[in-house]
């Protein structure tokens, strides 16, 4: 059985960012700056942001100073035939569509739709301020949500995507999983933070849109440690 010493205290810290998400100076600058240049035109999209806690593959690190070993969020790699993002490792999401009420419901859809949790098991916690996704031109809302009863999960459309897991969150913030990635395209240049995750599905990188949208929230809830941003972590082949 998994250690429950996880859930009480980060449930709560996510609860409050959602509280104070509203105020001026949310999220780092980066970030705060972005959103309040957004096109108006963009489309409307939603992420699942769901942690929980790992029933049997807790983080092997010995010390991990702001969470706990057991304390996991939900990831997926999307498929390399993808038209848009293919290959990246992204949060459970997509577009709003006619149908669905709000953001929130839009995010438990797509979800459910990759990765076939158990929604009822599901405690939607809040929304944080809309983000712009400037390269697929989307306005994407950011539900944070806490897993009360965790389900199995799978890749339900391997055309969608090519793996889901569950990553713990001490080994994302570990140092030696950490960098910076650079994307140089047309003589421009974007940098932003990387995670190097190690997962019996294989190895992947965290970067772009969800790297931005994670390392903003992780500083925000004070679990951020000190990593290496002169490191280069080289972005996988287009």
């Amino acid at each position: 059985m998994p250690s429950d010493h996880a859930g009480p205290g980060a449930r709560e810290q996510l609860v409050a960012v959602v509280a104070r998400s509203a105020a001026p100076g949310f999220l780092p600058g980066a970030l705060r700056d972005a959103a309040a240049q957004t096109d108006p035109d963009v489309r409307a999209a939603a992420v699942l942001v769901l942690f929980g806690v790992l029933d049997d593959d807790p983080s092997d690190r010995v010390a991990a100073a702001a969470v706990s070993r057991d304390l996991d969020v939900l990831l997926l790699a999307r498929a390399s035939t993808l038209r848009s993002h293919p290959g990246q490792v992204a949060l459970p999401g997509g577009r709003v569509d006619p149908g669905d009420v709000d953001e929130i419901a839009a995010a438990v859809r797509e979800a459910r739709e990759e990765t076939g949790l158990d929604t009822s098991g599901v405690e939607v916690l809040g929304m944080l301020p809309p983000l712009p996704l400037e390269y697929s031109r989307h306005l994407v809302t950011p539900v944070l949500a806490w897993w009360r009863r965790p389900s199995p999960i799978r890749a339900v459309d391997l055309a969608e995507s090519a793996a889901v897991f569950r990553v713990p969150v001490a080994d994302l913030l570990a140092p030696a999983n950490r960098g910076t990635t650079v994307l140089r395209r047309d003589g421009r240049e974007w940098r932003g933070p990387g995670f190097v995750v190690h997962h019996p599905a294989g190895e992947y990188l965290v970067w772009g849109f969800t790297a931005m949208l994670l390392d903003g929230l992780f500083t925000e809830l004070g679990w951020t440690e000190d990593w290496d941003r002169e490191r280069e972590l080289p972005l996988p082949p287009p």
